[in-house]
């Protein structure tokens, strides 16, 4: 599969941005990427700031919205699209549970268009991978792992719309013959995650000394996936997997909550430690659960390791470490994401709509 202009939507994103990083330093990837991006709270183009001098030429970035079915049609014939890496998408689970018109709007109607403009286009077309999440199968007991086999019962406004979103796609390969393929992946962490996530959230409290909320008991379970690894999982899928197929990306790591902020404050206790060399730990506070809170998520990922021979080449343990150790080098990065002023970097640069 030889990909030349390849639109990545979502790019300014967590996931997506680590995406084109990654993408664009392996040999095997020569083509142009696409960023489309309609830069919400979490789209940040800093995240990506240089790449365009790095890779000269083969880099363009689009402020637009997904759900702008004539606009998408207009980038599509405009850098001659051949292949789509669909990120976009609202994601946080509580922000769903608060406003889900959003989460409905961008993640079923976003994706039926992108679908729609690559089905008329399909004479050129190579590959439409969607990236969606393990919460579409709900939740599971103490026992068993989510395989692709797995029925979906997503229980948040948030899995509900990914799960609409994936069964368009299986429908658009279906029906209309679409080379598509999908990911279902466990829980990311890793550089440049918005901090309402668990792992950045945590980490950023307990550097400044602040209480750190922890849902519930604490012992809701999530497989964890350093992002660096979900990208290299996501490309292979792209070049080799078979069209029509789904494939879970899981990072072997099943951790608690609870263990997981006990284990950033252990981290940052050596790395960073309290005046008076406090415990981080004394600052874990207990909060009301969030409702339709899933209980534990596994993933098994043996589909992709038997036929595209992937596997996590980070233990939790060391990427939790890496990611530490990004958020205290990257503190001027922090800082503009606490006030905001990343967001008026934005309106100078790409304007307000």
């Amino acid at each position: 599969m030889d990909i030349k202009n390849l639109m990545v939507t979502g790019g300014c994103g967590f996931i997506g941005s680590n995406f084109i990083d990654h993408l664009f330093a392996k040999p095997d990837f020569q083509g142009r990427i696409v960023n489309v991006d309609k830069l919400t709270y979490a789209g940040n183009p800093e995240n990506l700031r240089g790449i365009d001098i790095k890779y000269p030429g083969r880099y363009i970035f689009v402020k637009a919205d997904i759900c702008d079915a004539g606009l998408m049609q207009e980038i599509f014939d405009r850098y001659d699209i051949d292949a789509i890496c669909h990120f976009a998408a609202e994601s946080h689970v509580d922000r769903s549970i608060k406003r889900p018109e959003s989460f409905i709007h961008t993640n079923i109607i976003g994706t039926f268009n992108l679908l729609e403009i690559a089905k008329v286009n399909q004479e050129k077309f190579q590959i439409f991978h969607h990236i969606s999440t393990d919460e579409v199968y709900g939740s599971l007991g103490p026992e068993g792992l989510f395989t692709e086999e797995t029925p979906y019962r997503p229980n948040s406004p948030y899995s509900a719309s990914k799960a609409a979103s994936d069964h368009l796609l299986r429908a658009y390969h279906e029906t209309f013959g679409l080379p598509t393929t999908l990911s279902n992946c466990s829980n990311n962490y890793g550089p440049y995650q918005f901090p309402e996530k668990l792992i950045p959230l945590v980490i950023m409290n307990a550097v400044e000394g602040k209480p750190l909320p922890v849902y519930g008991d604490g012992k809701n379970v999530r497989d964890w996936l350093y992002v660096t690894d979900h990208c290299e999982a996501i490309w292979i899928i792209m070049q080799s997997g078979k069209r029509g197929e789904t494939y879970n990306i899981g990072g072997n790591s099943e951790m608690e909550n609870i263990v997981i902020v006990e284990m950033i404050c252990d981290l940052l206790d050596e790395m960073l430690p309290l005046a008076g060399k406090r415990s981080r730990r004394e600052l874990i506070t207990f909060v009301k659960d969030r409702p339709g809170h899933d209980r534990r998520y596994a993933i098994d990922f043996t589909k992709l390791h038997r036929t595209l021979g992937w596997s996590p080449g980070e233990s939790f343990p060391t990427g939790l470490r890496k990611t530490i150790r990004w958020y205290l080098d990257h503190t001027s990065w922090i800082e503009r994401i606490k006030t905001g002023e990343y967001q008026q970097w934005i309106k100078e640069h790409y304007g307000e709509g």
